[in-house]
């Protein structure tokens, strides 16, 4: 049994928070360049120049890459062999964002009732996800989710016989009803199968692969493939101006589910698809 304090969670946490918000990952940055090499539209083609210099001016300046450093999504995969001591583990995560966001001086997104709307000032809650894995170690993921492609995203139960062509069908809907207001170039997260929870959480997941990475089986990678392709072919493009480059990926991520039903969840993710991981 390894013990691990809380405040190392903490720490760890907050120095997540800033690095992701300052910087894309390195795979979503090849992505752009890709994309501005393969754009036929010139004014598409000058975004993606943008997004790749305003990447380069967050990094050397450390600030934020988007002014909407997003409500802060935490995974947190615990080793069964790990003991957490000093203190409360949910209070810790929160401590962590509360801690980032105002040492990297990120914006504060959240309202602590959806009603009421006032703004808790620290980012806080956050939204945690808690896993147990084999070892003695701590994975921590931070996804800082922006509102304005999370507000696009959606989930629905298709009929089991709606098959392949109706999941098709439902994501390019879902990516034509965002437009430009998801702030393309996208990476899609499916999910498909499991329960009304359970599609969403691995719709959510999905945009944790890096751009290049497919699903593991055949049939599934295949339709990844083709999505991509059909998302590219609908002429959106970059923030909405025309192009080829509506989408970076598509990731899909599947489970088990009912014979009576096909869940199918679709969680959009701008191109400011940031995420960053340590372990403890």
């Amino acid at each position: 049994m390894r013990e691990i304090h809380v405040k190392e969670l903490t720490d760890t946490i907050a120095q997540l928070c800033i690095d992701a918000c300052h910087k894309l990952p390195e795979s979503v940055i090849d992505g752009f360049h890709r994309a501005a090499e393969q754009e036929i539209s010139p004014l598409g083609k000058s975004v993606l120049i943008k997004l790749i210099e305003n990447d380069k001016i967050a990094r050397e300046n450390n600030v934020s890459y988007c002014h909407d450093t997003g409500l802060t999504i935490v995974y947190v995969k615990v080793g069964q062999d790990v003991h957490l001591v000093g203190g409360d583990y949910e209070e810790a995560v929160h401590a962590g964002v509360r801690k980032g966001y105002e040492e990297g001086f990120m914006r504060k997104s959240v309202v602590g009732d959806p009603l009421l709307r006032v703004n808790t000032n620290d980012n806080t809650p956050a939204v945690i996800h808690t896993e147990i894995m084999p070892g003695t170690n701590i994975e921590v993921t931070v996804v800082p989710k922006g509102g304005g492609s999370e507000n696009w995203s959606t989930m629905k139960f298709l009929l089991p016989g709606e098959g392949k062509e109706g999941v098709k069908k439902f994501v390019i809907d879902a990516i034509k009803a965002a437009g430009g207001s998801a702030c393309p170039p996208l990476t899609v997260g499916v999910g498909l199968g499991g329960s009304f929870d359970k599609v969403t959480e691995i719709a959510k997941k999905a945009i944790l692969r890096d751009i290049g990475e497919h699903h593991p089986e055949p049939h599934i990678a295949e339709l990844e493939t083709e999505l991509l392709e059909e998302i590219n072919q609908l002429g959106i493009g970059p923030q909405g101006y025309g192009g080829i480059s509506t989408a970076l990926w598509v990731s899909i991520e599947t489970y088990a589910c009912h014979i009576t039903a096909l869940p199918v969840a679709v969680n959009i993710q701008c191109h400011a698809a940031r995420r960053q991981t340590a372990t403890i």
